[in-house]
């Protein structure tokens, strides 16, 4: 596959997402969202083998709608006449991709309404924010705890709904983009430790962990680079990336929010609730713990560590096609 005009696409549908966040109705992340509880009706199983099953299907099955995506591009430059066009074709392709699996502007938008809320001292609708942010049961949580898990929602979910498609968008193009979103939307759906899904969600669960490898880590450098940007030091975020990070039950969410503890002056983790049970996170960085008024800084960090990604998104697609054009 060509990777002319890739650049261009990620480009343009970083702009798009900053400009119209996600679309409000049709979104094709809720439509394959919903595609993939139906089928999840139809083949859950208290086993390992229908997980990975109805795994490779749905990651398949978007990995081959980003190929032929980038098929009809290719197609597009069959011909000496046609030639011109299959950049801009693909650039065209890649940044409705881009712009769909993207998700910054409405994780941000989130952010701040929840820190709107708790501002108000308004916590019933604070409470009703924080579905839209994680699993955890808002109903047990007051202020703090909901300022805690604004922050290491908006800290995690940077690179989950960012850094991460952008970095498979900017290797693999829209094969890339869909796949990705795809392993991440089915990790929310079904990668809990609950009962229903300990063993058929195992497999999704799994290749999250696989494909947020580097962008993780990617996200982790960034957040270091801009410590100074809201108040902290690059060496303090790197001190407690590197103590802390191995401690977190995920390998890639802990690089990402020990980082940003650091970055932010802030210490993160503790019993943390969820419909399925507790877990007893380990601590994060060594300030204090999150308050109302830190969300404000983690959401304006989720936006640099947004922008310095889709810059080096944008120039490791162009450096790729050159080398390969």
């Amino acid at each position: 596959m060509g990777t002319r005009g890739r650049a261009a696409g990620l480009a343009a549908g970083i702009v798009a997402d900053a400009l119209l966040g996600d679309p409000r109705r049709g979104h094709p992340v809720a439509g394959f969202g919903t595609l993939a509880a139906r089928l999840e009706g139809r083949m859950h199983r208290d086993a390992v083998a229908p997980g990975v099953a109805y795994t490779a299907i749905l990651v398949g099955s978007a990995v081959a709608a980003g190929s032929l995506a980038e098929a009809v591009a290719t197609r597009a430059g069959a011909t000496r006449a046609g030639a011109r066009a299959e950049p801009v074709v693909r650039a065209g392709l890649t940044a409705v991709a881009t712009w769909a699996v993207l998700g910054g502007t409405s994780l941000v938008g989130e952010g701040a309404a929840l820190a709107a809320s708790l501002d108000a001292g308004d916590l019933a609708a604070a409470r009703a924010r924080i579905p839209h942010l994680c699993a955890r049961d808002p109903e047990l949580l007051d202020a703090d705890g909901m300022a805690r898990a604004g922050t290491e929602s908006l800290a995690e979910n940077t690179s989950d709904a960012v850094v991460g498609p952008l970095v498979w968008g900017a290797v693999a193009g829209i094969p890339g983009l869909l796949g990705y979103r795809a392993v991440n939307t089915l990790d929310a759906m079904v990668g809990y430790r609950s009962a229903r899904h300990a063993r058929f969600g195992w497999a999704s669960a799994r290749l999250d962990d696989v494909v947020n490898l580097a962008p993780a880590r990617v996200t982790a450098v960034v957040t270091v680079a801009v410590a100074p940007l809201v108040g902290g030091s690059p060496a303090t975020a790197l001190r407690a990336w590197r103590r802390d990070a191995a401690g977190h039950p995920s390998p890639n969410a802990g690089p990402v929010e020990a980082s940003a503890a650091g970055a932010l002056g802030l210490r993160l983790g503790g019993p943390t609730v969820y419909a399925y049970g507790t877990e007893d996170r380990p601590s994060l960085g060594d300030g204090h713990p999150p308050r109302v008024a830190d969300l404000h800084r983690v959401a304006r960090l989720s936006r640099l560590v947004a922008g310095a990604a889709g810059l080096l998104a944008v120039a490791t697609a162009a450096v790729l096609g050159r080398r390969r054009g």
